[in-house]
């Protein structure tokens, strides 16, 4: 019976300098995260949301989704501060609905942030994303990705821009009538624009203004 106490103290012991021991990179980083907001530059969840639910949010509980990279659970796990959501469209829809199908992606994130306010904060600033950061919720931003969800319309981005999207990629995986994609690069697609076209040259300075 002594010996079964001794080793159960000795267990004892064992845990407690186990515990003590901590990982100093984790520390540190732990420490980092209280003080300075981790911010993440692309999510796809908002797609996911399409696919699986078609942007229905009373389908889906993002405190119990297990199907995907991300759910609440995960986000609080990682001391997540902010988070850009994209609001992808996928090229097939260049020349057709992509302005439609973009704003309905911009509308997941708002009303997703509305469904979920003790997790989600919007924010369009750095300002805004240290607010959220104090009140121990993560900054919610949107992101377009690819060019070909402005349907070349300067008034599309003016819009977009009010609705609280803070950044544009010129394209994704295809070439809009304004500037090459990525592919170009690797022989995959000719190029039309030499990179980017007079439109593309003249729009810049409007992305870059609006942010």
């Amino acid at each position: 019976m002594l010996s079964k106490v001794i080793s159960a103290a000795y267990l004892m012991l064992w845990i407690s300098s186990c515990a003590a021991a901590e990982d100093p990179y984790m520390t540190r980083a732990l420490q980092l995260m209280s003080e300075t907001p981790l911010i993440d530059g692309h999510n796809d969840l908002p797609w996911q949301l399409r696919m699986r639910f078609n942007n229905e949010l009373n389908k889906v509980d993002l405190n119990t989704l297990d199907t995907t990279h991300t759910n609440i659970p995960k986000i609080k796990e990682g001391r997540l501060g902010a988070q850009f959501w994209s609001a992808y469209v996928p090229c097939e829809s260049q020349f057709k609905d992509a302005v439609r199908q973009t704003l309905e992606q911009i509308d997941v994130v708002h009303r997703m942030c509305q469904k979920y306010p003790e997790t989600f904060m919007f924010a369009t600033s750095s300002h805004e994303i240290m607010t959220a950061f104090r009140m121990n919720k993560t900054a919610s931003l949107i992101g377009v990705e690819g060019g070909h969800s402005l349907d070349s319309s300067l008034g599309t981005l003016r819009l977009m821009y009010q609705l609280g999207v803070r950044y544009l990629t010129l394209t994704h995986s295809c070439n809009t009538p304004w500037a090459d994609n990525w592919l170009v690069d690797t022989g995959a697609d000719p190029s039309e624009h030499n990179g980017l076209s007079a439109f593309g040259k003249v729009s810049e300075p409007q992305r870059s203004r609006d942010g």
